[in-house]
């Protein structure tokens, strides 16, 4: 079971896996050593589960906490060769009856991590959101599908590309018949009641065909019915033992594979399943997307994780709040190759 821990900085409670070694603040961003809990005479591990509630700060970050350098006002001054470069999309659909509160919070984690953690430049990472000044740079339809042009124009060998999403997922028929289950899964932009939604095929036709040889792409998409929305052929299917075998979902009169190089996703839940925008694991009234807070917090702790140990700590921590809360929300991994999940490790 998950424990429970405070932060070093601010002194936030936080939930945290029992193997963790050294957590990072979502609020403040603080790192924390952990002592094993094996190590601490006298305490017993924390079983319960924070109660869910809203964030008195409304939809940004608390005013006690610093603010983060923000990418450059529009997409041109963006360097369109790097070895590293991310777009990040947060939607928190302000107010709507269906509005989030952790999806911002979401790409500001996310953000952090790719620069503070992994050595993302700067200037090579394009943020989305409804707290942008610039027009281009708000998640509407249009806007997010120049962005994602822009994440892979022109992508070399050695090329690592991330897009991370964090809004609501949605379903739809399929009307081209290339889907397995007759769905086609898509991506709720901002403007979606006016400009409809953003769909699987779409995606893939975008940012994965594109990818040359050489070239590796991450999808960290932490929205509901998100299982399959890169429409990736191959579908990681693992047991809660962590055993897995790789489901083909290629269609021949389809092409859905890309253009020689690599294609990753993790999704926060399967094609039939909801995701949750919660307060549980920051032990805080501060929301996140239980996917993304997972996703930052697992790679933080273990920087050469395999896919596969990272998908099993992720399905670990989010399945305990889940079922508290009588859901059913599990991670999922789709790759445009089949591989052994436990031996490769993850490389952003």
């Amino acid at each position: 079971m998950a424990r429970r821990e405070r932060c070093s900085g601010c002194g936030i409670n936080m939930l945290v896996s029992p193997k963790a070694r050294v957590v990072r603040c979502s609020e403040c961003h603080t790192l924390t050593n952990l002592v094993p809990i094996n190590a601490r005479p006298g305490r017993t591990r924390y079983n319960g589960l924070p109660r869910m509630h809203e964030n008195p700060y409304g939809n940004g970050p608390s005013p006690q906490h610093p603010q983060y350098p923000q990418p450059r006002p529009s997409l041109s001054p963006v360097p369109i060769y790097g070895r590293k470069r991310a777009l990040l999309c947060g939607v928190n659909y302000h107010g709507k009856s269906y509005k989030l509160k952790g999806s911002i919070n979401d790409v500001k984690s996310m953000k952090y991590l790719l620069v503070e953690t992994l050595g993302f430049p700067n200037d090579s990472i394009l943020m989305l959101t409804e707290n942008e000044r610039e027009p281009s740079k708000i998640p509407t339809k249009q806007n997010i599908r120049k962005a994602l042009k822009w994440l892979v124009y022109g992508c070399q060998p050695g090329d690592s590309l991330v897009f991370h999403f964090s809004g609501h997922g949605t379903r739809q028929k399929d009307y081209n018949h290339d889907e397995v289950d007759g769905f086609d899964e898509a991506l709720c932009p901002l403007d979606h009641e006016t400009e409809g939604n953003i769909i699987d095929d779409e995606i893939n036709d975008t940012i994965v065909k594109p990818l040359t040889r050489g070239t590796t792409l991450h999808a960290i998409i932490d929205a509901c019915y998100s299982g399959t929305v890169l429409d990736l052929p191959f579908v990681c299917r693992m047991n809660k033992e962590g055993r897995y075998a790789w489901e083909d979902q290629r269609n021949p009169l389809f092409y859905k594979r890309t253009s020689g190089g690599l294609a990753f996703c993790f999704s926060a839940c399967d094609d039939h399943q909801t995701s949750a925008d919660t307060t549980a694991f920051t032990g805080t009234n501060v929301r996140t997307g239980a996917m993304t807070y997972n996703f930052v917090q697992a790679i933080q702790n273990e920087r050469r994780l395999t896919y596969g140990h990272l998908l099993n700590a992720m399905r670990y921590m989010i399945g305990d709040v889940s079922k508290a809360h009588g859901a059913s929300q599990e991670p999922q991994l789709t790759s445009s190759d089949k591989f052994d999940i436990y031996s490769k490790p993850v490389v952003l």
